[in-house]
């Protein structure tokens, strides 16, 4: 017998106690004189702001001109399928790096959550069309990016309406292509195109593996960091051999690190290990203001110049360009 049925068995024998009903009665003296009571007025505190920096919504026809001519582009997907541990975060900041670099960026957000969106400072409510209408309802991807999020930055955002594209997608022709045919007719107009993908491996995720040409995995330096990785890699290995013979690992980013901690540094020890020269050298730390930056609508990189985290998601960006 367990120490839980003991105690079940404990509290069953308890004898209970009955409080005996008290009726409060009230005498004609007892009459309360409202003239006497005090009222006392206080002043409400005024409504929280959003602390965000919401953009204007523009067209594709208003982005900026280009003064520069672009490269080849490289789309890749930043994708784990263990929720929190840094992917929006990583998509937006080193999207914003390296627009400030002079790269031309596109960042996809395919999270139903939308954080990639509201974390630049978008309003989701009022997004007209989003990239469920792209994958869905044959919207033309022109019609969806918002330009000039930030510098060199634009963005296909995602609104609670992708929600339900898992399951509308199961019964679409050509399904797992939808995002490789948008995100393909984008090509040679950015340096990179990024997609934020989801915590799962449902069809929203294998679009983008098949959209992709490499992939991005961030990793938190936590206990279960390796947990679930097997399973992407075999899912990424599947979507290889019948539907992306491109597909691979452009690189493995370690984040929230804290280098005071054993724990840390042994997991980096093990995914440089596991993973070998695919493992950026670049570690992206645990900071407040990491964590705060979105709350504002801003990359690291304008919220907190010379932090920690700017300073990381810069050198992160440096390494991504040198790898070509």
């Amino acid at each position: 017998m367990g120490l839980f049925d003991s105690l079940k068995r404990d509290k069953q024998t308890e004898p209970k106690t009955v409080k005996p009903e008290v009726q409060e009665t009230y005498e004609e003296d007892d009459q309360i004189d409202i003239e006497e009571v005090e009222i006392v007025e206080r002043e409400v505190a005024p409504a929280i702001e959003d602390s965000r920096d919401v953009k204007p919504i523009k067209s594709y026809a208003e982005k900026a001109p280009v003064k520069r001519a672009v490269g080849q582009t490289k789309v890749m997907a930043i994708i784990n399928q263990k929720g929190g541990v840094g992917k929006s975060t990583t998509a937006i900041n080193l999207s914003a790096a390296l627009g400030e670099m002079g790269k031309q960026v596109l960042l996809v957000d395919l999270d139903p959550q939308g954080n990639s969106s509201s974390g630049l400072g978008i309003e989701k409510s009022k997004v007209e069309h989003c990239v469920y209408d792209v994958l869905l309802n044959e919207v033309p991807v022109e019609d969806v990016i918002i330009p000039d999020v930030c510098e060199g930055l634009d963005l296909i955002p995602a609104t609670i309406n992708l929600a339900g594209a898992e399951v509308e997608l199961v019964a679409e022709m050509a399904r797992e292509n939808r995002l490789k045919d948008a995100v393909g007719s984008m090509r040679g107009k950015y340096d990179y195109i990024f997609i934020d993908c989801p915590p799962s491996l449902g069809l929203l995720t294998v679009n983008a593996l098949v959209a992709a040409d490499k992939l991005l995995i961030p990793i938190q330096c936590e206990f279960y960091a390796l947990e679930g990785v097997t399973k992407l890699l075999d899912s990424m290995k599947r979507v290889k051999t019948r539907l992306n013979p491109t597909l691979d690992i452009f690189g493995v980013l370690l984040t929230m690190y804290d280098g005071r901690t054993t724990l840390s540094r042994q997991v980096v020890e093990e995914v440089q290990r596991y993973f070998g020269k695919t493992v950026f050298n670049t570690l992206i730390p645990r900071t407040v203001k990491l964590s705060e930056a979105p709350s504002f609508g801003l990359p690291i990189t304008q919220y907190d110049p010379t932090g920690k985290g700017s300073q990381s998601y810069n050198n992160l960006a440096k390494e991504v360009i040198n790898r070509g």
